[in-house]
């Protein structure tokens, strides 16, 4: 009789865990469509803002207690978050976090060591996409791998560092450097810190354990004053993710693949990518800043006092919210965008060539690494093959205008300034959603196809009659179209960049006169 009762109880509890876990299913299937979302989308929202109260529960009971009960606490939730957005499939961050230990400790601090950090963890992430590629933008557990990834590859670094002379190291490189040994347990609570496990930003060993030790704070020996800091981020954050679930249903990347876009006039499609180019930033936007706000609060975000003595927690910021909104530069928008990730590229990799002798080849081999990183859809390549191209331009004509009297002296004109800065962002804004139209988009068929969308008019005459009075879609007619035609035609970001690219050195030769002629005008 008790063992059968003991049976009832069981089959009872096992109903009620599968009802309850049905009723969660349920509730959040519901919720999310209701807000014209998925549910992947919804659970990221809900983890991103779960850790608010986690970050209050953190100051609370746990900011000046033993490390070990705080490495707990972060490894405990990280991991709790990474089950309930991707469920048994966390394993993979356990697997290279335990692998990254062991090499850590099994190959010390060498060369060796960090080579094969970069091989492994990069080769487990594109793996990872490889086997999980869909054509779509789709939320499983490789996007918080690739935040993963950057962080055991810094910490590999940072530990090979930790080896050398200091006097060998540049001052970055010894603020970096980890001069002891991390336990399992260090590695695994800096891996799954709430504030950044899913969305980042990038942040040091050797920042994360002065959180540790209770000195990330603007008042030492108490907990830091960062309750109003993080709720503006908070704030800022909230406005941008009203904005972009309120534009979402109207502004969509597949309105660029249907006839009706490119049957609208040229300038109509144009300023639609142009529109669509700054809107579909908002969010990632959304997510930094809300993800920065609980690293304020926990007082990760703490980096020290300006000249004023007030106190700065910009140390974990991924966006400049006023220069990303202003500037009509792309280097402005790549200053302001992702800047812990830039950042990271910068001081693990981009430096790391120096040995190469040439800054922009190493710079091609970053973007070439940051292309990587994101996925092998070939509109990632592309999308920062155009940053690069972009990037040499836009250097090349600020450097004429700059040294040229004529045009120096005609953007000095005042009256003039609202004109041209109108120009600068409709130029930025254009080349900067024609340049996220294959990031978003993803595979060539897409992609390829938006951009001759773009420029059927401009070029039609140049296609093969056969291609032109075809009734397929271009897709399916590329094999008629020349590669030579193929860039010059159906391509206008590199058709305008690439001519500008090989133009500007010779107006820069006519409009700049050397240096002795400027002496004798002197």
């Amino acid at each position: 009789m008790a063992s059968a009762a003991e049976g009832d109880v069981g089959t009872v509890a096992e109903l009620a865990r599968v009802l309850r876990w049905g009723f969660e299913e349920l509730s959040l299937n519901k919720l999310a469509t209701s807000l014209g979302a998925s549910e992947q989308a919804l659970r990221l929202i809900i983890s991103i803002f779960m850790g608010y109260p986690l970050a209050v529960f953190f100051r609370r009971y746990l900011f000046f207690k033993d490390s070990y009960l705080i490495h707990l606490f972060h490894t405990f939730t990280g991991l709790s978050i990474a089950y309930f957005n991707f469920g048994n499939q966390l394993y993979h961050s356990l697997l290279c976090i335990m692998l990254q230990f062991l090499i850590l400790r099994l190959m010390g601090r060498t060369v060796t060591a960090v080579l094969t950090t970069y091989c492994f963890q990069m080769a487990y992430l594109l793996a990872g996409y490889y086997y999980t590629a869909t054509g779509n933008y789709d939320i499983k557990w490789t996007m918080p791998h690739c935040v993963l990834t950057l962080k055991l590859i810094g910490l590999a670094v940072d530990y090979f560092d930790g080896g050398k002379d200091q006097n060998s190291l540049s001052s970055e490189q010894q603020k970096y450097a980890i001069r002891g040994v991390p336990s399992l347990l260090e590695v695994a609570g800096f891996s799954y810190f709430y504030g950044a496990f899913l969305v980042g930003p990038q942040f040091s060993m050797n920042h994360y354990m002065k959180l540790v030790r209770g000195e990330l704070t603007d008042i030492p020996g108490k907990i830091p004053n960062s309750t109003i800091p993080a709720l503006k981020r908070l704030s800022l954050g909230l406005v941008y993710l009203v904005g972009y679930t309120l534009l979402s249903p109207h502004i969509t990347e597949d309105y660029l693949l249907t006839e009706d876009y490119e049957n609208h006039p040229f300038w109509f499609r144009c300023v639609y990518m142009l529109l669509w180019g700054k809107f579909v930033l908002y969010k990632y936007v959304t997510c930094w800043l809300v993800t920065e706000g609980v690293c304020i609060l926990t007082g990760l975000g703490f980096s020290g006092f300006d000249e004023r003595g007030k106190a700065m927690w910009d140390a974990c910021a991924n966006m400049k919210v006023w220069l990303f909104e202003t500037t009509p530069r792309f280097t402005g928008t790549i200053a302001s965008f992702n800047i812990n990730t830039n950042a990271w590229v910068a001081r693990y990799f981009f430096k790391r060539l120096k040995f190469l002798g040439n800054k922009e080849l190493s710079q091609g081999l970053s973007l070439l690494f940051l292309a990587l990183w994101h996925g092998l859809h070939s509109g990632y390549l592309v999308c920062f093959q155009m940053e690069f191209l972009i990037v040499i331009v836009e250097r090349q004509a600020a450097s004429l205008i700059q040294e040229s009297p004529t045009l120096s002296n005609l953007a000095s004109i005042t009256v003039l300034q609202p004109f041209y800065y109108l120009v600068q962002q409709t130029i930025h804004w254009l080349f900067m959603g024609y340049s996220m139209t294959a990031f978003c988009l993803f595979t060539w068929d897409k992609w390829f196809k938006v951009s001759e969308g773009l420029l059927a008019k401009m070029g039609g005459s140049l296609k093969p009659q056969a291609v032109r009075d075809s009734p397929c879609p271009l897709s399916t007619s590329v094999a008629f179209v020349s590669p030579q035609v193929y860039k010059s035609i159906y391509f206008l970001g590199h058709v305008f960049f690439l001519s500008l690219l090989f133009i500007l050195p010779y107006v820069h030769k006519a409009m700049v006169p050397r240096k002795e002629k400027l002496k004798k005008m002197g």
